[in-house]
């Protein structure tokens, strides 16, 4: 079983890009299943999620090909078929499948979405908005949609949902009439979804705020889009410069996107320098970071789950007792075990973690059991003097495209080790 090794204890100094954004790329690519014709995506980070999305778009008879950054979609001779519970294992974004497939065929039939496991992830939303549009849903082992004709409706959405706000998306741009989306989420993902969408024919407005209006159009056309630097990592190797100590510029952050995550850490002492083509986030290794008090996760632009357990483990290495509050994923605290068999003092309650800095913690052999959780050890390893090893790195590969090279280039000692 693969996994990474890591000396802590080393400062990370220099400069890296960003790959383009996960979230954002893995909406647009259901979207491509929309226009019968060629979509290239440039800067298309290589991750396994991608690879499973690439491969599901294959298997409905899309025309896939990647070349140096650049994957092709050609979704002409594209045709309906079941997508079963191993097609959909790899993936959550799969479900996004659901309004794309019915949208343009006027059926879909897909198992439940996998991904990682962070606690409940039903897709109630996004039957709730199909169904307003006009879509018939059968739902068992697998869901089933089907339509002869999807008309605009008002929905109003009971929670800011990133991914049902975008599967409504995909059937509204090709509905009769116009659709209102109210509650809808405002994160990047979904502002670049509209972008992508409108450049492809689509009319859209309202971009950025809660309420989504979207006159349905006849067709979509192929396009050229460039998928944005990707917030998360960003944030990401912002913790592990933090975690280790240096600095480090990171070419195409989008100050705008962080600010959520910036801003706590500017308050905990960490220091940020704003470009317009990226940020320089340094600390002295002599300095240690302040507590962060308190923090919620929220939908943005409140602080993103995503950004959860880095930031726990940073908390571990601070001075003070920092309070982190979980409210979109009931399970997304597995990295607290890893944390504690490292020296650090964490105590979990429900949806809270109250965690008390230490000076130092102590490299170990750890496990990772989703893809953030598992990033987030990485950046605790880089902190710790001595060897550490981190399992998991089937997760980390999920979302993050040459992590191990980056976090070299700036310094660190890692390799991956195949045992």
């Amino acid at each position: 079983m693969a996994c990474i090794q890591i000396s802590g204890g080393c400062p990370l100094c220099g400069e890296i890009g960003l790959q383009g954004s996960k979230n954002a790329v893995l909406p647009m690519l259901a979207a491509s299943l929309l226009i019968p014709g060629e979509t290239r995506f440039f800067h298309c980070p290589d991750i396994a999620d991608v690879r499973a999305m690439a491969a599901l778009l294959q298997k409905l008879g899309a025309a896939v090909s990647w070349d140096k950054g650049v994957l092709c979609v050609n979704a002409a001779g594209a045709h309906p078929v079941v997508l079963n519970e191993k097609d959909m294992a790899d993936t959550r974004g799969c479900i996004l499948f659901l309004g794309a497939l019915t949208a343009r065929f006027g059926q879909a039939r897909l198992a439940h979405p996998g991904g990682c496991v962070i606690g409940k992830r039903p897709v109630d939303l996004h039957l709730l908005a199909l169904k307003a549009l006009g879509v018939v849903i059968e739902e068992s082992e697998v869901i089933c949609g089907r339509t002869k004709l999807v008309s605009g409706a008002e929905i109003v959405f009971p929670f800011p949902s990133v991914g049902a706000t975008q599967n409504a998306l995909l059937v509204a741009v090709l509905a009769a009439g116009t659709t209102r989306l109210h509650n809808a989420a405002k994160e990047p993902e979904v502002v670049h979804l509209c972008h992508f969408l409108n450049m492809a024919g689509a009319k859209i407005s309202g971009i950025g705020t809660a309420h989504l209006e979207i006159e349905g159009v006849g067709k979509l056309h192929p396009l050229d889009y460039t998928i944005p630097p990707d917030r998360i990592v960003a944030g990401t190797y912002i913790t592990a410069v933090l975690a280790a100590g240096g600095k480090a510029f990171l070419k195409g952050a989008d100050v705008g996107e962080l600010f959520s995550v910036i801003e706590p850490l500017k308050a905990a002492g960490a220091e940020f320098h704003l470009f317009a083509d990226g940020i320089l986030v340094k600390r002295s290794a002599k300095a240690r970071l302040r507590a962060f008090d308190y923090i919620k996760t929220e939908p943005y632009p409140g602080f993103p789950t995503d950004m959860q357990s880095q930031f726990v483990a940073l908390a571990a290495l601070s001075d003070g007792v920092s309070i982190i509050e979980e409210t979109i994923f009931e399970a997304r605290f597995g990295v607290v075990s890893e944390l504690k068999k490292m020296g650090a003092k964490i105590y979990l309650n429900e949806n809270k973690v109250v965690v008390e800095g230490v000076l130092s913690l102590s490299p170990e052999t750890l496990i990772g059991r989703d893809l953030r959780g598992t990033a987030a050890l990485l950046v605790a390893a880089l902190a710790a003097k001595g060897e550490s090893r981190v399992f998991g790195v089937e997760y980390l590969m999920r979302g993050y495209e040459g992590f191990v090279e980056n976090l070299k280039a700036l310094g660190a000692r890692i390799e991956f080790d195949a045992l």
